[in-house]
């Protein structure tokens, strides 16, 4: 796999027995950096998440973006033959991603326990929903049940309203991003651990999103207190101003300030004394005041002029994108953020470049999702040795 020679993850083997975000995600950042990925589906039907969203003359249009970067391999694990075959990717591969329930790993002998007797160097990220260690370990979980659990979602909205989800897959995409995290740091482990014995990551849907939460914990135990939704100020920390604002041409705008000097420029937009506001507690007792003022002043001019008087006198603010202004901006075209791919059904399409970026061993997106079991082929014959018939007779019986 040329392509991906230089990428900073080249020659990382990852297996996925996993579909639907969290997990995959997990192993698509890792493809992006160059990690060898080989998506496990069912014979047939597949990830569900190939059929989830919208689609365009029937072409489904999240999964080109979810399963970037990846070879696609089919395999029914419901058969003793399935089984067999699976091990055979566990003891190729570096790293096994899945999210199984954990009851059903032991039943089919695929849990951490019986792959590492056959893979004794073998890493293995296993997402649940509440755990391995928990009681509920064979409970079913999503996303939104662990962004609930987190404490995120109690402190989300508006005090007069009701506790509010992001507009998107919020704690599988942290979820799949701490796994990647949890991979790289055991696989740095393995590499410079002579005595390295293998690894089994526990990763819960709720773990991310509390962790990242990181004063709620802390403040309750030691004030007894239970942080409450504050809008769009920051429950931990109150600041003078952090707003969403309409403006004169009925456009949004986001104005923060989280240092003195960013509040003081703030009253400077709207002619406050600076006086009022010369320390963080100052600020606190007239936020309300600046709030309502900033609301009427940014309601009397149009978001260019808001745009441009605010980067003068160093308001830090930024209009709120829909992806049509993101397609347009000035420093995504520089960074280079979004790129253009050809795509064998659909031709070329636009996604999110590589994150993060790293100078010297950058990542590359060098294909859209692969086609159910398009690599089934060249993969059991090339990774794992096995033979043409032996393909086809795996082929015949259902297991591939």
């Amino acid at each position: 796999m040329s392509h991906i020679d230089k990428r900073a993850l080249s020659g990382l083997k990852v297996v996925e027995f996993a579909h639907v975000i969290a997990g995959p995600l997990a192993g698509t950042l890792l493809a992006d950096l160059g990690a060898d990925i080989v998506h496990v589906e069912d014979p047939g039907r597949g990830d569900p998440q190939r059929n989830a969203g919208p689609a365009k003359d029937g072409v489904h249009l999240w999964w080109k973006v979810a399963a970037r970067n990846k070879r696609s391999v089919t395999l029914n694990l419901r058969t003793e033959e399935g089984r067999d075959l699976a091990r055979k990717l566990a003891v190729w591969a570096d790293v096994v991603i899945c999210n199984f329930r954990v009851e059903t790993l032991e039943k089919w002998e695929l849990d951490f326990t019986s792959l590492n007797k056959i893979n004794p160097k073998l890493i293995m990220l296993q997402v649940t929903g509440f755990g391995n260690s928990s009681s509920k370990r064979n409970s079913p979980g999503f996303g939104k049940v662990g962004e609930a659990m987190s404490g995120v979602v109690n402190i989300t909205g508006f005090p007069d309203g009701p506790p509010v989800h992001t507009g998107f897959s919020h704690g599988d995409s942290v979820t799949g991003l701490m796994g990647a995290y949890a991979i790289l740091a055991a696989a740095y482990r393995k590499n410079n651990d002579p005595d390295f014995q293998g690894e089994w990551i526990d990763l819960a849907l709720y773990d991310g999103l509390f962790r990242l939460v990181e004063w709620q914990v802390i403040f309750y135990d030691q004030l007894g207190e239970n942080p409450t939704r504050a809008g769009n100020q920051l429950a931990a920390a109150p600041a003078a101003v952090i707003n969403t604002y309409m403006t004169k041409d009925d456009r949004w705008i986001t104005v923060t300030s989280g240092t003195p000097r960013s509040v003081q420029n703030v009253a400077t937009l709207v002619g406050e004394p600076l006086e009022d506001y010369a320390t963080p507690a100052m600020q606190v007792q007239h936020r309300e005041r600046l709030d309502e003022l900033v609301r009427q002043w940014i309601k009397a001019h149009t978001l260019d002029e808001c745009v441009a008087e605010m980067d003068r006198l160093e308001v830090v603010a930024s209009p709120i994108y829909t992806v049509e202004d993101i397609l347009k901006d000035e420093t995504y075209r520089e960074r280079e953020n979004v790129i253009e791919i050809e795509d064998p059904d659909l031709g070329p399409v636009r996604m999110q470049n590589v994150f993060p970026r790293l100078t010297n061993h950058t990542g590359k997106v060098w294909r859209t999702a692969p086609s159910l079991g398009e690599h089934n082929d060249s993969f059991y014959a090339e990774d794992l040795g096995i033979s043409q018939d032996g393909i086809a007779e795996l082929r015949a019986a259902g297991t591939i």
